[in-house]
């Protein structure tokens, strides 16, 4: 069995490698994602990968870069991009799995001899019976199931995610035991090809446009002062709007076609049902009539729902209480206990 290990350069990579290595043929490989005009992100890709190799160098296996920058701006970048201007609040890291990770990566490594592929994420991947499932990981605090929800069986097969059986800190004093270099290292928590988290400059900066200033207005439709920008905002959001009107104002919705930001009361946040596209199911052949549990954001708590089936690739979750702000162009995923029984892309929350 030969493995190719994705290696970024911290620390979960770099135990994942150590891991890996110990049970067949395994390689390293840093994928090269980033060539826009911030050096200091680019010296970074570049630290990170001069990590994995000396990762790889101490356990004694190989390791090379893969240049996938033309495809993660395509896939990746771009997307995030095209989202926000249509007023919608994507998931890149969602993107980045599908279409990078477990999409090029693993075409890579399959055009070179490997049989699978692994990655540090912190989740699980068991086969039952002739089915692939993608499971919660151990650590709760840590867990990534999330955003796997868009891989495919065929992708799932062809995984290995170690860390799913271990803890954070478990997975420190690994590398501490083992001296890796990056055994100390501080996690990632920024969108890596936004450091800074202004994903708004970052937009104007990749486009060129100056988005324009356009109308708050209430539910009634009445103006009620400026925005500056419809990138600028998300649903449910309250600080920084830049407007007093002598109470709490949230984010309710946005039309990004007329350039126009709804502004209300919390209340007007709340949905029942939440309509969810781009579905990918992962645990069964349908999801119609099933009790689940609904993660509508990364930092959600799951929430009771049931799941109505209403195309192949389409459903709606009924909570049994309304949920707070669902987002278009987030993830909304659902799971049976740990298992995941698959997830897609809200499209819009239903009163």
């Amino acid at each position: 069995m030969k493995t190719l290990i994705g290696m970024s350069g911290g620390v979960d990579s770099a135990v994942t490698a150590a891991l890996v290595s110990k049970t067949g043929s395994a390689a390293g490989i840093t994928l090269r994602l980033y060539d826009g005009d911030i050096p200091e992100l680019i010296q970074k890709f570049d630290r990170e990968a001069l990590d994995a190799a000396d990762v790889c160098k101490k356990l004694g296996i190989a390791h090379s870069n893969l240049d996938l920058k033309g495809e993660f701006y395509n896939f990746v970048i771009k997307h995030f991009i095209d989202e926000y201007i249509a007023g919608r609040t994507p998931n890149p890291c969602i993107q980045c799995n599908i279409h990078i990770k477990f999409g090029a990566m693993l075409d890579y490594a399959e055009k070179n001899g490997f049989d699978k592929i692994a990655t540090g994420h912190y989740a699980r991947v068991e086969k039952s019976g002739e089915r692939y499932l993608l499971k919660k990981a151990l650590d709760a605090t840590k867990d990534q199931s999330y955003v796997l929800y868009g891989l495919t069986a065929d992708q799932l097969s062809k995984t290995v995610l170690p860390l799913g059986d271990y803890t954070k800190a478990q997975a420190r004093e690994i590398a501490a035991e083992m001296n890796l270099c990056v055994a100390r290292k501080s996690d990632s928590q920024d969108i890596c090809f936004v450091p800074d988290g202004d994903y708004a400059s970052f937009i104007e900066r990749n486009t060129g446009i100056n988005f324009a200033a356009g109308d708050y207005l209430d539910l009634s439709g009445k103006v009620l002062g400026k925005h500056k920008g419809v990138i600028h905002y998300t649903i449910g959001q309250r600080k920084g709007l830049g407007i007093a009107l002598g109470k709490h104002a949230f984010v309710l919705d946005k039309n990004a076609e007329k350039n126009e930001v709804i502004l209300g009361d919390e209340e007007h946040l709340f949905c029942k049902q939440v309509e969810v596209g781009g579905v990918n199911i992962i645990a069964a052949d349908s999801l119609d009539g099933i009790h689940a549990a609904g993660k509508l954001r990364y930092r959600h708590n799951e929430q009771p729902c049931v799941i109505h089936q209403t195309g192949k690739d389409t459903v709606i979750l009924e909570f049994d209480t309304p949920q707070r702000a669902p987002s278009p162009g987030q993830a909304a995923v659902f799971y049976d206990g740990d298992i995941v029984l698959g997830g897609g892309v809200i499209v819009k929350g239903i009163k």
